[in-house]
């Protein structure tokens, strides 16, 4: 977005008192809350529903956990002092969070589809992309689709302060998308709901506009720890207290070092995210396919293999995955999830000669953390 108009839209939120639009009577308001939510459907999401700016309390958890050290490399999650809990503070004047869910499972997904991922995870040479990931930048589609939604309010009610968000700002969307009644935090700590589990991605429209609330719904779960239980390396320490250090999603995703040792055998085929927890919640049996064709497939990465992909280079994963969300992680680390899986599949076939022939190639690739991984592969392969 050009600086101008961020300013400009910045600058009409924070004069928000001034807008007609929030002299809306009770009523007027009750009826642009449900408007709201059908052109939300319009737009693909699958539910919308409004929360109270007042997070009250919701920064405890959040408190603890950064003392426990469990962000690991994380340190946006500790920035921004108390505004991840105050959404006044992070944009002044606003007083209502429209929350909103959209599915990503691709079109046509199959209603065994959790049996089919389970059978790629196991399948050693199989590289493993977590499902959000195979399509298009979430973040580039929900944005777009959030903007939409507000230009779509203020050509009916006339301008209105907002600010959209997804996963870009200290929001603390599940804790939102909670209050707002969208679902409940499971104990692996997503969002889950009991119609659509919880294979969805969130979004959020911050706003000045007073709109009536939702009802928060009850948790669901029970006694239930079967995503406790699954978790490869135990990252699940307890019921919505994850330690982000051991979850394969941060170890291939967020962290920028070497890959623990103790954590690479654990890590099996998986090369980007990890879905284990959610494909054993019950609750996923009710998993929505997706209404938009950005969370459709792309490059194959729902069959492609480990020797496929690490056979990619720089030039070829640049261009293949724009739009991509993976291409954030960069080709170094990219080789070195796969150099990890590709260690890891010398469990079922020790010295296979095309991995081996695949990772000998990179052995003196310029990255030293490229060239560590690989070293350790080797040695899994020829011990």
């Amino acid at each position: 977005m050009p600086v101008c108009a961020f300013a400009a839209r910045c600058h009409s939120f924070h004069s928000s008192r001034r807008h007609p639009a929030v002299s809306l009577a009770p009523a007027q308001l009750a009826a642009l809350a449900q408007s709201i939510k059908d052109w939300g459907r319009e737009l693909g999401f699958a539910g919308l529903r409004i929360a109270d700016a007042d997070l009250d309390g919701a920064d405890a958890g959040l408190r603890q956990w950064l003392a426990a050290g469990f962000h690991g490399q994380m340190d946006y999650m500790a920035a921004h002092g108390s505004k991840r809990a105050r959404p006044a503070e992070l944009v002044p004047g606003t007083v209502r969070v429209i929350s909103a869910r959209m599915d990503y499972l691709p079109r046509g997904t199959p209603p065994d589809w959790r049996e089919r991922e389970q059978r790629r995870l196991a399948d050693p040479q199989a590289a493993v992309v977590s499902v959000y990931a195979r399509g298009r930048d979430y973040h580039k589609v929900l944005r777009s689709r959030l903007q939409q939604l507000a230009e779509r309010v203020a050509a009916e009610i006339g301008p209105f302060g907002y600010r959209a968000f997804t996963d870009s700002a200290p929001v603390m969307e599940v804790e939102i998308a909670q209050r707002a009644g969208l679902g409940w935090r499971g104990k692996h700590t997503l969002l889950l709901d009991r119609d659509a589990g919880s294979m969805f991605f969130l979004g959020e429209l911050y706003t000045d506009l007073p709109l009536p609330v939702d009802e928060p719904t009850g948790s669901h779960c029970g006694e239930c720890r079967a995503c406790i239980d699954v978790c490869p390396t135990q990252a699940i320490v307890g019921p919505q207290r994850l330690d982000a250090r051991r979850c394969i999603s941060y170890l291939t995703i967020e962290l920028k070092d070497a890959i623990p040792l103790e954590l690479r055998p654990l890590i099996g085929n998986r090369i980007y995210g990890c879905d284990d927890c959610q494909l054993h919640c019950p609750w996923n049996k009710f998993a929505q396919a997706g209404a938009l064709a950005d969370f459709d497939v792309r490059n194959g990465l729902d069959a492609a293999s480990l020797v496929e992909l690490f056979g990619w280079t720089e030039d070829e994963f640049d261009r293949r995955l724009v739009g991509s969300a993976i291409r954030r992680i960069g080709h170094e680390r990219w080789l070195r999830n796969l150099a990890v899986a590709l260690g890891n599949a010398a469990q079922a076939s020790p010295g296979d000669e095309r991995i081996v022939a695949a990772l000998s190639a990179r052995a003196d690739h310029p990255s030293a953390l490229v060239r560590e991984h690989v070293r350790w592969a080797l040695d899994r392969h020829t011990a």
